[in-house]
């Protein structure tokens, strides 16, 4: 059987594998390192910044496995969920879902700060991104995955647009993850020269053919005692849109953990009140990896049909 022309029983065999349900997680490991002036959490919990509610376009109903399971990650922990309208990405994965349906090895580059590196975590292994790439093989089973963890503790918007040619671009990669604004939000940077920044950011990875997923900052304690902190996450989602690129919102996803599931801020944030911890990062990579199969499985089955390679 050639790759141009896929049997249908192939297509059908490949759609299953792609709509395998989510399992739950091991326990997985880790912004600016915490400072003597952290705020204690108990002062900040009473001022919470209200951010827009996301929206995402109109879509068709996804079936319910695509959706993160409400399987615990440990057991005795608590379980993983977050609603499909904020984790929904608003435009596919072309480039993403091509390579998933041509059968080729998938390269994802995860650049950002210390929450992507791994801050805060148990080990390296629980990183969010080494997390997102076991969840991903489980949601397509027999495909070469690899996720390349491009955190480097401290760094700013443009430090890691200075990282890109030999961070990213080196690496060939069909999507790119950046996690941004959190250590501009906590050194108190101007939003205006900011957004600039976000927008040279996007327009480099765009002109080099990759998806691309923005990642806003995390509903932590030291994250909400700063005045800048909604009006940085309104920024990214407007530079999102502006740009036509997806957004991962990962602010309203841990803000829906604290006051609409009644999670406590020890859950899934480390005890600096900053990074997220082992189940805060394993809920992240599982919920994310949910996220990219809803967003690549359209274009994939469309390709798989068209003999797209």
């Amino acid at each position: 059987m050639s790759k141009q022309r896929m049997s249908k029983s192939a297509r059908r065999a490949w759609a299953g594998a792609a709509l395998l349900a989510l399992g739950g997680l091991v326990p997985a490991r880790a912004e600016l390192p915490a400072g003597p002036h952290a705020p204690p959490p108990a002062v900040l919990t009473a001022a919470v910044p209200a951010t827009a509610v996301h929206s995402a376009a109109v879509r068709p109903t996804q079936p319910a496995a695509l959706h993160p399971a409400t399987a615990p990650i440990a057991p005795g922990s608590a379980s993983c969920t977050a609603p499909a309208e904020l984790t929904r990405l608003d435009h596919p994965l072309v480039r993403t879902a091509q390579r998933l349906a041509s059968g080729q090895p998938l390269t994802i580059v995860a650049i950002g700060s210390s929450s992507t590196a791994g801050a805060g975590a148990s080990s390296p292994a629980a990183s969010y991104p080494n997390r997102l790439a076991i969840e991903l093989r489980k949601l397509f089973p027999g495909r070469e995955i690899r996720v390349l963890n491009r955190g480097v503790n401290g760094e700013e918007t443009p430090d890691m647009i200075a990282r890109f040619t030999t961070g990213v671009l080196a690496e060939h990669p069909q999507l790119v993850l950046w996690q941004l604004g959190t250590n501009s939000i906590l050194r108190d940077r101007p939003l205006n020269s900011h957004a600039g920044e976000v927008h040279e950011g996007i327009e480099r990875l765009k002109k080099s053919g990759f998806d691309v997923v923005l990642i806003d900052p995390q509903y932590a304690p030291r994250v909400l005692a700063k005045s800048e902190t909604t009006g940085m996450v309104d920024q990214i989602a407007l530079a999102a849109k502006d740009a036509n690129v997806d957004l991962f919102h990962r602010f309203a996803i841990m803000r829906d953990w604290y006051l609409v599931q009644h999670r406590s801020f020890e859950v899934f944030v480390s005890p600096d009140g900053l990074h997220m911890n082992d189940w805060g990062y394993a809920c992240w990579a599982k919920v994310l990896a949910a996220s990219i199969a809803d967003a690549a499985r359209q274009p994939v089955a469309t390709a798989a049909e068209q003999g797209t390679p």
